[in-house]
Parts: structure tokens; C-alpha cells; sequence
């Protein structure tokens, strides 16, 4: 098989390869799905050469709904977790670090040292230098609880 052999199934084989490629490039989770819109309307016409310019669009919108309609579901039955979660907040990402106490957590209150910073920090009593894991943020305080160990 020659390249002239593909003609309007090479053209929707091609846009789902630029549109996989748009969504590595500018990742939103959706693109990927009408790029395989593209390439089952691409390969429908390795079987069905003959099929009209209109039945193309009208075939590629429906498959487009579809392949989105089912993501969609996907992501809600199987909610993406971890890191990735959290990706775009900052905060959330904090959730588990270690952090050694600077100022001693007295009635519920003190500051801990993460990276090269400080935070002010809420917790049961920790003295001074004791290693404590982050387990929440409430508007810019670290919630911390000792370091098991």
C-alpha cells in the first residue's frame, strides 16, 4: 500500500496523530479523546473508501461525543490519585512532608521549618527540634502531628 492509497483515511489518521500530539503538549485530558475520534473515522475508511465528505464530519462528531461521554465516566469512576491529584495545589502538595519543629508547638501553636522556610504551624505539644509529618493546611498553617519512630 502506497501513501496515494490512503487519501481521505491517511488525512483522519494524520489529525489523530497531531491532535495525540496537541494533547502532550498542552495536556487537558481531551484532546486525547477526539484524536480517537479521528482514528476511527480514519480507519472506517480503509473499509469504506467511498464514504462521503458529510458522513466523515457526521462520523467523527458523533465518535467525538462518544470517546468524550466515556472519559468523562472513566475519570469519574476511577478519579485520577496521587501526585498528579494534587498537581496544581501547592498546598495539598505539602501534605506528608517532614518537618523539624523551629518554635516549640505550645497550645496548639509554633512554627516548623520546611525546605528553607518557616511556617507557622498547629499540633499537639512538640518541643523544639522534634520531627513532625504535615497532614493538613488550613489557610497557609501547617496541621502536623509527631513523627511516628
Amino acid at each position: 500500500m502506497n501513501w496515494g492509497d490512503l487519501n481521505g483515511a491517511g488525512a483522519w489518521l494524520i489529525a489523530a496523530l497531531l491532535l495525540g500530539i496537541a494533547e502532550l503538549v498542552v495536556p487537558g485530558v481531551f484532546l486525547v479523546f477526539v484524536a480517537v475520534a479521528a482514528a476511527i473515522v480514519g480507519v472506517a475508511l480503509l473499509a469504506l473508501p467511498d464514504l462521503p465528505l458529510a458522513a466523515q464530519i457526521g462520523a467523527f462528531a458523533a465518535w467525538s461525543a462518544v470517546t468524550v461521554l466515556v472519559g468523562r465516566r472513566w475519570y469519574r469512576d476511577y478519579p485520577v490519585e496521587g501526585d498528579a491529584a494534587r498537581l496544581n495545589d501547592p498546598a495539598a502538595r505539602l501534605i506528608g512532608a517532614v518537618v523539624t519543629v523551629e518554635r516549640t508547638i505550645e497550645h496548639g501553636s509554633g512554627r516548623v521549618i520546611l525546605g528553607d522556610g518557616a511556617w507557622p504551624a498547629r499540633g499537639p505539644e512538640l518541643p523544639a527540634g522534634a520531627r513532625a509529618r504535615v497532614v493538613a493546611v488550613d489557610a497557609g498553617v501547617l496541621v502536623v502531628e509527631p513523627l511516628d519512630g
